[in-house]
């Protein structure tokens, strides 16, 4: 029990910063939910069953046009395909996590990816714990925030612009916290250029300007494997 409340001590300050970023985009969604007519039941299980962030607001949509089941499936996977990138990086330092692995690879997420990745952990800190906090921390703070969004609907009524740009300043910050703290600044500099290459050259031949993340990352990939190649090589 110690090695679980010493990580997440270590793991609850760092969730902070994430906390008021899902819990304004949370209500958001929550706001949105209501406000297009639907009971409250349904954005705290959507938040709670689906947990995919930008996919739950077009699940908005979804949900009030004619039942698409194959549009559907290749809408999810071009806003969230990135996942499929970050669940491969994360194989290696999901093993020996006993049945912890089942709840991080559910709750694997943007915030929680970027935090777990490459976290630098005291001594004596069990990575596992460690990760396993980091990921029900986050899922918690969306559900909340979905859930007081669809209540606090009832009784108050907001104006939700502008409150994605949250998630942007807070991904700013890891980034920034990242850079400082890392020697190697390659993965970084090739993530920003094929990110502004693949914005510029699919931006307006992709159905939403949006879906350049997955070419972005498929070329992110690439450069990755033939640097690594490359290393192996030297070795």
């Amino acid at each position: 029990m110690s090695r679980c409340t010493d990580a997440f001590k270590v793991a609850f300050p760092r969730t902070v910063p994430i906390l008021a970023g899902f819990l304004f985009l949370g209500m958001s969604y929550g706001f949105i939910m209501m406000e297009a007519g639907f009971p409250m039941i349904y954005p705290i299980v959507t938040s709670a069953v689906v947990f995919a962030g930008s996919l739950e607001f077009l699940f908005v949509e979804i949900l009030r046009s004619p039942f698409n089941p194959l549009l559907i499936f290749f809408l999810t996977l071009m806003v969230n395909a990135r996942h499929i990138f970050y669940g491969l990086s994360m194989l290696d330092k999901f093993k020996n996590t006993g049945w912890k692995k089942y709840f991080l690879i559910f709750g694997l997420c943007d915030e929680t990816f970027s935090i777990n990745c490459d976290v630098k952990l005291p001594p004596g800190i069990d990575r596992g714990w460690f990760m396993l906090h980091i990921t029900w921390l986050n899922y918690s703070y969306w559900v909340g925030g979905a859930t007081l969004g669809a209540i606090l609907s009832h009784f108050v009524p907001l104006r939700i612009e502008g409150l994605d740009f949250v998630l942007t300043a807070l991904f700013l910050v890891i980034f920034v916290e990242q850079w400082l703290s890392q020697k190697n600044h390659i993965p970084a500099i090739v993530g920003l250029l094929s990110s502004i290459f693949s914005f510029i050259v699919f931006r307006n031949i992709l159905p939403r300007p949006d879906y350049f993340v997955v070419p972005a990352m498929i070329i992110m990939l690439l450069i990755f494997g033939i640097l690594r190649r490359r290393e192996k090589m030297n070795d």
